[in-house]
Formats: C-alpha cells, structure tokens, sequence
C-alpha cells in the first residue's frame, strides 16, 4: 500500500522540496498551502499525480479540520504529517506590530498545533493497521540561538520544539513518532524575500555555515526522509540541527 503524508507549506521551499522528495520515493502527498495559484504552479513543476493540492490557511481551525478531513476520506489513513509552513517577521520586539507578532504565532506555532491535532485521528487509523505513523515539524536554529531582531519568530520556534517534546510523549503508547528539525539558513523564499540591511535592520541571514555552504531545501527533506524511515524507529520528541555546525561554536568575523 502506498505512504501517504501531508505536508505544509508545499508550495515553495522546504515543503516543496520535502514534497519532490517523497514523490520520488513513491509517497503520496497531500500538499496544503494558502493560495490554489501557489499549489498550482508547485504541481506543474512537479508533475506528478501523486500530488494533490488542498488551499487551506492553516491559522484557521475551521480551514484545517475541513482540509484534514478530506484528506482522510480521500486516503483513509495519513502515514506522515510534515508541518513545514512558516512566516518570517523581523524587528525590535518594542517596535513591532500586534498584527506581526501575532502572524508569527499563528502561523508556526497555533498553526503547526492546530495541523498535528487534526492529522492525528487519521495517523492513528496508519499506527493501527502496523502501518508507520510520524509528524515532522519544522523548528528552527533560532529556537536555539537566536538573533537579534528576530525575538518573535525565535520565540516561535522555541515553543515548536518544546510542543514536539510534549506530544511525543503523549501519542508514543499509541505508535505515533513525533520529532522536530531546525535548519540553519535556507536558501528559500522566506529568506530570500527579507531583502537588504535596510529592510531587515540589525538582523542578517547566517550564511555559510562552518562547512562553506547554505543549506538547500533538499539538505533538509533528506533529514525529513530519516525521520520517516524505520531507521528512525526509536526517535521521538527530538530536535534535530540541520545547519552545517552552524550553532555548534561562534565564528567571529574576521
């Protein structure tokens, strides 16, 4: 019987190159995103029709219990959640809006929580027949060293390990493996879309990490990968830096 997983945020960086990955492997993936035009124009680049598409603002708990319960009538049963839908909002946490903070929060943290609790009725239907049964969610090296100016979305990733932790440990009786990944700087649209010193003030993408490189999505979806084998059968409530050593020790520019 062919795997099927849910991953967020499909339709552009870590979530769509998670999505390729699996494809590849066989998967069949559910791709959520907020717009049918982003998802669009992620399964033609992708074209396979293994692939399905579902435009669902994961902030709304309307928008997901619908999505996931589709899915679920349309597999009847979800071997994987892969909760890779993130926002970036830089700034000095004394000068940023109600409304940024709050999109920070809704999005990588109620959002990603709001994802899980409606996947995993259908996770528990795989873990029931012996079939395999994982969330992914994606953290951040910044919930373990965080950067000046980006307090929000550090503080939001922090609370994404920390849920790992806890569910983990509350849905491993029933089967279900839950772990978390923190990247490093990614060469991604959210990154990438932060624009110059002036736009993001005091705040800098890492850059190369110690081993002379960024990380591309694929670098991460390989880690995805692991986390949805059996080689990580006894892995759970973890989060696993994927950063190039970039955390590991302080660089000082030279």
């Amino acid at each position: 019987m062919t795997a099927t997983a849910i991953v967020t945020g499909a339709a552009s960086g870590i979530g769509l190159g998670t999505s390729r990955d699996l494809l590849g492997r066989g998967w069949t993936v559910h791709g959520l995103d907020l717009t049918e035009a982003a998802l669009a124009k992620a399964a033609a680049g992708l074209a396979d029709e293994n692939f399905h598409t579902h435009a669902c603002d994961i902030r709304s708990a309307e928008a997901v219990a619908a999505t996931m319960a589709d899915i679920g009538r349309a597999a009847g049963r979800v071997n994987a959640l892969v909760a890779c839908a993130g926002v970036l909002k830089l700034g000095k946490l004394a000068d940023m809006s109600v409304e940024d903070y709050d999109m920070v929060f809704d999005v990588n943290t109620r959002g990603l929580w709001l994802s899980a609790r409606e996947a995993l009725p259908h996770l528990r239907a795989a873990a029931g027949a012996g079939e395999l049964a994982r969330i992914v969610f994606l953290s951040s090296v910044s919930a373990l060293r965080p950067k000046i100016e980006s307090g929000a979305y550090s503080a939001s990733k922090a609370a994404v390990s920390q849920l790992t932790r806890i569910l983990a440990v509350e849905v491993a009786g029933e089967g279900i493996l839950v772990n978390a990944i923190a990247p490093g700087t990614v060469d991604t649209p959210m990154v990438n879309d932060q624009g110059g010193p002036n736009e993001t003030g005091a705040w800098r993408p890492s850059g190369p990490s110690p081993v002379g490189r960024i990380a591309q999505p694929d670098d991460i979806a390989r880690v995805v990968r692991f986390l949805l084998s059996e080689e990580s059968a006894y892995i759970t409530g973890t989060t696993i830096p994927v950063d190039g050593g970039t955390q590991a020790a302080f660089v000082p520019p030279r």
